[in-house]
C-alpha cells in the first residue's frame, strides 16, 4: 500500500529497446520518402545542369535566368561568357545564369555557314543556277 506507482511500472519504461525504435520509425519513414521525392531529383538536375554548362560552347543557343535568349559568341573564363542577344549587340553573362541551351549547333552546318558567308562576301555565285542567271545577264 505504500508503494508509488512510478517504481510499480517496471524497469523498461520509454526508452526500451524496441519501443524507441517503433517511435522513431515514422521519422525514419519520412526522411526516406523525402529524400527520394525531394532530395535525389533535385541533386540529380543540378548535376545536369552543371554538365550543360561544362559543355558550353561557341555557337549555343542560350536562354539566360532573366529570360534573354542569344547565341554564345565567346566563352572567356571559367565563370563568363560573351553572349550575343541582337545584332552587334554582346553582354557578358556569368555562365551560372545561364538557364538552359535550346540548341547546339551542328559542327558541319557551320561550316557550311562559313563557306558560304565567305562566298558571298567575296561576290562569287553560291551555286550554279545563281552563276548561269547572272552570265545570261551580261
Amino acid at each position: 500500500m505504500l508503494i508509488s506507482t512510478a517504481y510499480a511500472q517496471g524497469a523498461g519504461g520509454m526508452f526500451d529497446g524496441s519501443n524507441a525504435m517503433i517511435q522513431f520509425l515514422p521519422l525514419v519513414l519520412i526522411f526516406v520518402v523525402f529524400y527520394f521525392l525531394l532530395i535525389r531529383p533535385q541533386q540529380k538536375k543540378q548535376k545536369e545542369h552543371r554538365g550543360m554548362l561544362d559543355t558550353l560552347r561557341r555557337g549555343d543557343r542560350v536562354v539566360t535566368g532573366g529570360g534573354i535568349i542569344g547565341t554564345v559568341n565567346r566563352v572567356t573564363s571559367a565563370e563568363e561568357v560573351v553572349v550575343d542577344i541582337a545584332e552587334g549587340v554582346r553582354v557578358r553573362v556569368l555562365r551560372s545564369t545561364i538557364s538552359s541551351v535550346l540548341a547546339k549547333p551542328d559542327p558541319a552546318a557551320a561550316r557550311e555557314a562559313a563557306k558560304e558567308t565567305r562566298s558571298s562576301r567575296r561576290g562569287a555565285p553560291r551555286d550554279k543556277e545563281a552563276a548561269n542567271d547572272e552570265t545570261e545577264k551580261a
